[in-house]
């Protein structure tokens, strides 16, 4: 299997699992059906979109990705027609389906930046934004706290994986599957176990000012 089979394995994967979370997330807040392919597309692109922006890639190369345009808006439909009790279902694996978008598009977006011969910091920087921009776009536009800001480690998995490429050059499908599962893994565990990234508050010290 070639680098660029991969490269489309993670991207078709992504793409799926973010067009079917943007699409439920508009749902959740009765958007009708064009808001919810809208939202959909967005989710599944949006974190690509960012990444070409900051890295020098014309943003227009989205208009070239036929099959993933189609494959985000079949998903969308397939969603918009389930019955509501298999979307419930889907919604108690909500944080699995997330985490799988999560690390296919952060592989995506490190393995996109290492085939530009882009140094470590721009491979870790293009794996997060690809993992986390859609996601963002989405919870924004639907009056969200974007899921990268809670109290979970989120976008820590995607950078990881970008400085695993980055540092190893991984370019083999096997090498490049475990790290996909990896990230899950580890995604799944700070969602199970809350953990959290350090925070400080200022509440304590606003509230004792007159």
């Amino acid at each position: 299997m070639e680098l660029d089979d991969v490269f489309h394995i993670f991207s078709l994967i992504g793409t799926i699992a973010f067009a079917v979370s943007g699409a439920i997330v508009a749902m959740e807040e009765e958007y009708d059906i064009l808001g919810v392919f809208v939202l959909g597309l967005v989710t599944a692109f949006g974190g690509g979109v960012i990444r070409n922006l900051l890295i020098g890639v014309p943003v227009t190369t989205l208009w070239s990705q036929g099959l993933f345009l189609k494959t985000a808006g079949i998903a969308i439909l397939i969603v918009f027609l389930l019955p509501v009790t298999w979307i419930h279902h889907w919604k108690r694996s909500e944080a699995f389906f997330d985490a799988i978008g999560l690390s296919a598009f952060a592989i995506q977006g490190a393995l996109f930046a290492v085939k530009a011969n882009l140094p470590l910091s721009a491979v870790m920087v293009a794996a997060m934004l690809t993992g986390i921009g859609g996601g963002m776009i989405r919870d924004i536009m639907a009056g969200r706290k974007p899921l990268v800001l809670r109290d979970e480690i989120y976008a820590v998995w995607a950078l990881g994986a970008g400085f695993a490429i980055g540092l190893a050059d991984l370019k083999q499908p096997w090498g490049l599957f475990v790290l996909f599962l990896l990230v899950v893994l580890f995604r799944m565990l700070s969602v199970h176990y809350k953990w959290k990234l350090p925070r400080r508050s200022l509440r304590a010290s606003s509230g004792g000012q007159s």
